[in-house]
């Protein structure tokens, strides 16, 4: 009989401080109160011990909610003041973002508690959480523990845990030099870094060993995401798990009592735990993997269930921001899903193979079952392949993060055994990465994301197992033929769906179309904002070769992503800037030619917006294109706005497919619209974007002019294939339609 009280408790703590969070001041708390009060007039000790825990849960969560809500330092939001203090994490450089239209300066970010503020005669000693961001390069190098002191300038955050978002100027005065514990264990993190080698898979080895990604492209950390391998290179209870299981393995050769195996582990557990930095995932990961150790030790998964139930309080109750923060709840269901379903899987692939790969195989699956309900909530989306790639992954997991401990813990001072022990490992991380690149190719089933897409998995989990209940027999079969048509729908899914001659890629807010002209080959109009988008879509395209590449102007929106769009590309020609009107190019494809007529930028000087060097100056800037293939007719001006649509008016005609201009803005010139009066208007746009693209008056004008609108926020990258006046069109978020051209 599985003992589920003490999971009951300290899921109701955590509900308790979940729940406070979504309330203002205590009422999460009164609630909790008035459920207590009920549970005693019921006099039944079950509620009352969970009512208990539900108070216990919210009280502390409203304690410290008010706690930083009324902290000296809230009183100088939006102003600036000297600031001393003590950093508790490793500032990381933060990645550059699109804002306006430019990227963001390279700056860094860490964790720290505020000691001292000062303005003026002002003066206050505090210990706050606070999130520094500086871009003063040195900031780099400081370790935790550290103290720092510096103007900034005192920001409302929208970080729950922290109380104000800190920004440092330029020059920061390190007040504390770094202990020589601090020393000690940068010397060996560095070692690690500096022995893993070159390549994505000497990028992985870091990470997957002390969740270092510093060394890790952009493109490869998007590989990892897409595929579902990310958790391998965090720091989880998947880690503490595979080392404190070494540890306890080897001890058995040293002590014979399990208890002094399990304190000499535990003891292993805390000194990992110091390498990996003390930050809250790594303690709530550590709580986990104490959860397994103690399991594997007594050899009864079922009775760490109250042990489970136990690490999920104590996080909330020494951690109450722990509660709302997802990877929590990925670390309980994904501990719980070892517990309880993996053995149930390893038995069952135990009838066909091995007993080792069968447990290789059943930790993936149970744990991706079990948080798969949390995952589409955050993600939007399910992809089965990543079920794939964590099975190819798996055996090479263990290896990696046992061999390349030791080589950490030695790399101070026995650098070439460092080096000989990741030599072995290094082709392990390099099938990884590969497994990452292969599965992160695939589309995904868009379920939508927040409490849609959780009730819709979990509606899918409970019909599994209403059928299990009714059907027994035949349930494994079920499941079998369930997850191999899942696979083969996500293979023949993957985007472009067949030949396709127009596509527009999925880079967020920015633009990336691209015309195939056969052979691998395409032309490239702008490439996003992000390498790492606009790589995986070319790749997705299977584009090596551009035989022309169009920047339209120079905002990052439009050319922050050329790195990646000529990654292991041929480019043979470029356009941009000193282009003028009249400009005509013939590109032959595998259907004919394909012609480009230039009909601006004039070469005339204009006084087009305002003179900043930015914004509508240098949009009017933008080449626009009127295309026309033996298939179809494209019209694409970056972001070109009414001043210079206006007049270019008369070059235009009626268009099969328009690349509307700015992101569908506001700005629009109607008349021009009506000229080119589109049978299909592309909008590239950003999910949630800050600028209101598209707007409803550029939808409602294109809606009238009978133009079916698709939107890479909404449709993700959109592929089309034009014959016989019929327009087909693949999206990687729905499938494909088809339209008749009018």
């Amino acid at each position: 009989m599985i003992d589920y009280r003490a999971l009951s408790i300290g899921g109701a703590v955590w509900i308790g401080a979940l729940s406070q969070s979504w309330f203002a001041a205590y009422r999460g708390a009164a609630v909790a109160g008035i459920l207590v009060l009920l549970a005693l007039a019921s006099k039944k000790g079950r509620f009352i011990v969970l009512a208990s825990a539900l108070l216990l849960g919210s009280t502390i969560m409203s304690l410290r909610q008010q706690s930083l809500a009324t902290s000296a330092i809230a009183e100088y939001f939006g102003q600036s003041i000297e600031v001393t203090a003590q950093i508790v994490t490793d500032p990381a450089k933060t990645t550059p973002k699109v804002v306006g239209v430019a990227f963001t300066p390279t700056s860094y970010s860490f964790l720290a508690r505020a000691l001292i503020i000062r303005q003026g005669e002002r003066e206050f000693h505090l210990q706050i959480p606070v999130r520094i961001i500086s871009s003063n390069k040195g900031v780099r190098a400081l370790l935790p523990g550290q103290k720092i002191r510096g103007t900034a300038r005192i920001v409302k955050s929208k970080e729950s845990r922290v109380a104000a978002l800190v920004l440092m100027n330029s020059t920061v005065e390190i007040v504390t030099p770094a202990s020589q514990w601090a020393r000690s264990l940068s010397a060996i993190r560095l070692g690690l870094r500096n022995h893993s080698g070159s390549g994505d898979g000497g990028a992985l080895i870091p990470g997957m060993v002390l969740g270092d990604t510093s060394k890790q492209t952009p493109e490869f950390k998007n590989a990892m995401k897409r595929s579902g391998l990310t958790h391998l290179v965090a720091v989880s209870g998947a880690n503490f798990a595979i080392v404190s299981g070494f540890v306890l393995f080897c001890m058995q050769f040293i002590f014979r009592k399990m208890s002094y195996r399990l304190s000499a582990t535990a003891i292993s557990l805390i000194c990992f735990i110091a390498l990996v930095r003390p930050s809250p995932s790594v303690l709530r990961a550590a709580a986990m993997a104490a959860v397994l150790l103690l399991a594997k030790g007594t050899h009864r998964g079922r009775d760490a269930l109250p042990a489970l139930g136990f690490a999920m309080a104590a996080v909330v109750i020494g951690d109450p921001w722990q509660g709302r923060d997802p990877g929590f709840a990925l670390s309980v269901l994904a501990t719980a899903g070892l517990l309880l379903f993996a053995p149930k899987v390893a038995a069952w692939f135990s009838r066909f193979m091995p007993e080792v790969i069968a447990e290789a195989l059943a930790i993936p699956i149970a744990a991706m079952i079990f948080c798969a309900p949390v995952i589409v909530a955050i993600s939007g989306y399910v992809s089965f392949m990543s079920v794939v790639a964590n099975i190819l992954a798996a055996p090479a997991v263990a290896p990696i993060t046992i061999l390349g401990f030791i080589a950490a813990l030695i790399s101070p001072f026995a650098p070439w055994i460092s080096s000989a022990l990741i030599f072995l490992i290094k082709p392990l991380a390099a099938w990884i990465a590969l497994v990452a690149h292969w599965a992160g190719n695939f589309s995904v089933i868009s379920l939508g994301t927040g409490l849609r897409g959780f009730l819709i998995v979990m509606a899918i989990i409970v019909f599994i197992l209403t059928v299990r209940l009714f059907l027994k027999p035949y349930f494994t079969k079920l499941l079998i033929i369930s997850v191999l048509l899942a696979i083969a729908l996500t293979w023949l899914q993957r985007f472009p769906v067949g030949d396709w001659q127009i596509a527009n890629c999925d880079v967020g807010q920015g633009d990336a179309l691209v015309l195939n002209l056969g052979a691998h080959r395409a032309i490239l109009i702008d490439t996003g904002p992000d390498p790492a988008l606009v790589d995986r879509c070319l790749s997705s395209l299977g584009i090596n070769e551009i035989s022309l590449l169009v920047l339209t102007h120079t905002h990052a929106d439009h050319v922050g992503g050329l790195s990646g769009a000529i990654r292991k590309r041929k480019v043979l020609a470029q356009w941009q800037g000193s282009l003028r009107a009249g400009t005509v190019a013939h590109i032959q494809s595998d259907r004919g030619p394909v012609k480009l007529q230039v009909l601006w930028p004039d070469g005339a000087t204009h006084a087009f917006g305002n003179s900043t060097g930015s914004g509508s100056e240098i949009n009017n800037t933008s080449i626009a294109l009127l295309i026309s293939a033996a298939d179809f007719t494209l019209f694409t001006g970056g972001d070109i706005e009414p001043p210079v649509q206006s007049l270019i008016t008369p070059a235009v005609h009626r268009v099969d497919i328009y690349k509307v201009s700015h992101h569908g803005s506001a700005y629009q010139d109607l008349d021009f619209m009506k000229a080119l009066s589109p049978q299909l208007a592309v909008i590239s746009v950003g999910t949630g974007n800050s600028y209101g693209h598209p707007a409803p008056k550029t939808m409602t004008a294109l809606s009238r002019l009978g133009a079916k609108v698709l939107r890479t926020d909404l449709d993700g990258a959109i592929a089309i294939k034009v014959r016989n006046h019929q327009l087909r069109v693949s999206m990687s978020k729905h499938g494909f339609r088809l339209w008749q051209l009018g």
